[in-house]
This record gives structure tokens, sequence and C-alpha cells, in this order.
């Protein structure tokens, strides 16, 4: 519960997720079984109403199974989603349809993801009249105030995706999730085939559809930057674990564990120095099929001891609010 008695509005508690690796000619002859690839493993976070949770983390980390669960474009092997207190696991029928329509996903890339042969009218109004949102005959209506949210002009209805720039296919992309009317949005990774000046301007239609519109947000990004801009609180994952949650200028501010003090180290515009000696990754990134015992951290971390190497660090409070999964972060308490 959050401190007004109330739910959260998105909840994570010890979710999984494994994929089967397909196997090589070698393996299947000597019918060995098919191995795999720990996605998520055990994460555990919370979105309250209103705020910007970024995930961060290295590629193949997980974020992006991780936001495909929150959809339920995966399911989870493991753990629990709820949503206001609901078990999204245990939604059927009508409930999970309008968890989906609450909870809305906006892809990397957005000419993918949107109908070539539909006009962007289209595309947006079958979304509002087939979820019921208005009749059919309000729709156009309703698919104009939806291009002028995202600052796209009238005639862009009557137009194909193939005919935007990736700037503003990816506007369209957050209008059709728009129309659904959601209280939570997951943009994943959606500036990462922009160039800078484009994501500035996606970062600033963000911010302000969530002042205008009380939106929640769970962005998935690499950019660390943009993270500390645009986010209230942030969670890194390393291996499908979360490794450190918190506030998101006291995460950039004093790190607590080692990972995030790598990331940071190695991205010096956002202000941790390169000079510290615990801030430098060793070695290669674990294979997810096979992961180190213990802190899955250790075999990269220039900290790590005995305890790190055979000890599974759970996700605890620390006395300055955040969670860390280390055991040599300070002041480290069950939450």
């Amino acid at each position: 519960m959050t401190p007004t008695g109330h739910p959260p509005l998105i909840e994570v508690h010890g979710l999984a997720k494994r994929f089967a690796v397909e196997r090589g000619l070698i393996e299947r002859l000597a019918g060995r079984p098919r191995r795999q690839a720990a996605a998520l493993d055990g994460v555990s976070l919370r979105l309250e109403a209103g705020e910007t949770l970024a995930i961060v983390g290295e590629s193949g980390c997980g974020k992006s199974t991780l936001a495909r669960c929150l959809v339920r474009l995966h399911s989870a092997d493991e753990g629990s989603i709820a949503y206001l207190g609901h078990d999204v696991g245990l939604m059927r029928g009508e409930e999970l349809r309008d968890y989906r329509r609450h909870v809305q996903m906006i892809f990397q890339d957005p000419y993918s993801s949107l109908n070539p042969r539909m006009t962007v009218g289209q595309t947006l109004s079958e979304a509002i009249v087939v979820n019921g949102l208005r009749p059919r005959a309000e729709a156009p209506a309703r698919v104009a105030e939806l291009l002028d949210l995202v600052n796209l002009p009238p005639d862009a209805a009557t137009r194909y995706p193939r005919e935007f720039s990736g700037g503003q296919r990816q506007r369209i992309g957050i209008a059709r999730a728009l129309a659904l009317e959601p209280s939570c949005i997951i943009a994943d990774e959606i500036l990462s085939a922009l160039d800078v000046s484009v994501q500035a301007q996606i970062i600033n239609l963000l911010i302000s559809l969530q002042k205008r519109l009380g939106l929640s947000m769970i962005f998935v990004s690499h950019d660390l930057r943009v993270v500390r801009f645009l986010s209230h609180r942030v969670a890194v994952m390393y291996l499908g674990r979360v490794v450190e949650e918190g506030e998101t200028e006291a995460v950039f501010s004093a790190p607590a564990h080692p990972y995030t003090r790598a990331l940071l180290a190695a991205a010096p515009e956002v202000g941790l120095s390169r000079g510290r000696h615990d801030s430098a990754m060793t070695g290669e990134l674990p294979s997810p099929m096979n992961l180190p015992p213990g802190c899955v951290f250790h075999p990269r971390c220039p900290l790590a001891t005995g305890l790190c190497r055979t000890e599974v660090p759970w996700l605890l409070g620390t006395e300055t609010g955040r969670s860390v999964a280390c055991h040599l972060a300070p002041g480290r308490a069950p939450r």
C-alpha cells in the first residue's frame, strides 16, 4: 500500500520469465533437453499513479521482456503483476480487455506496429470504435483531437504511415495509445531510432501529455541522460534482476550498487566521475542460460567477496529510502 492507503497503480512481485533456446544438431542427436534462458529472474517493482518509472540497463538485461509481460504479450512463468490491487494474471475476458485498454504500450519501431494499408485516421478510429469509447459518428472529431494532442496537422488523418518521418510515426504511435484513454503508458525504447533533435521533441511531448492527462508512465531506455531528465524514479536491471531502485536524482547522485556506478561512469555526461576505483566492470556479460551463483554481477564486480559468489543478495530497502540488491550496500534492512 502507498502512504495514502491506496494500492500502487502497478505492482510487480517476483516476476520470472524463461525462454527455451533452440537446440543444435549435436544436442538433438544426443537427445539433450532444450536449455532455457532466464530473461527475468524475480523482478519486483511498483508504479504509483502520475509518476514516471524508468527501467534501465544494458541490452539483454530483460527490460523489453518486462514491458511485454506487463501488457500480457508474454505470460510470466512465476510471480505476479497487480493493477490497482487486482491480479493481472487472473484476468480474463472483459476484465483483461479493460486492463489492456488502461495500460497501453508504445513500441520502439512505430512503422512495424502500424498497418501500412490503413490511413492514420482509420487506425485511430478503429481503436476508438472497437473499444466502444465513441460512437462511429463521433470518431472523426476524436481523431482530430488526438492529432492535435501529439502536434500533427489535421490532414495527417488522410495519409498513410509511409508518408511520415520516424518522429512523426512515433507521434502516431503515441496518439494510438492515447486513443484508448489509458491511465498508464509503457514506452519501450521509443527514442532509440530517432536523431537527437527529434528525441527532444518527443520527450517534451511526453512530459506535456503526462501533466495534461495525468498519465503514469514506464519508460524503458538505455539513454541515461533522457532517464535523468524524464523520470521520477528509476529501476536498474542486470541479467533479469532489479539491482537498484529509487528516486532518480538520488540514484544518479549517489549510486549504491556497483553495477549502477559502472553504468553511470560509462556515461560521464550524467555527472559521475570516471575516477572511482569501484566503477569499472571487468570480464564478459554472463550467459542468461547459465547464470552465476550468488550475485549475478559478481564475475564483473571489482568489490566482490566470497559472500557475493555464493549467496543471492535480495532487493532490500536501505536507510536512504531506496532498494539495493548488494551485500555491500550500507544500511540495508528488510522492507
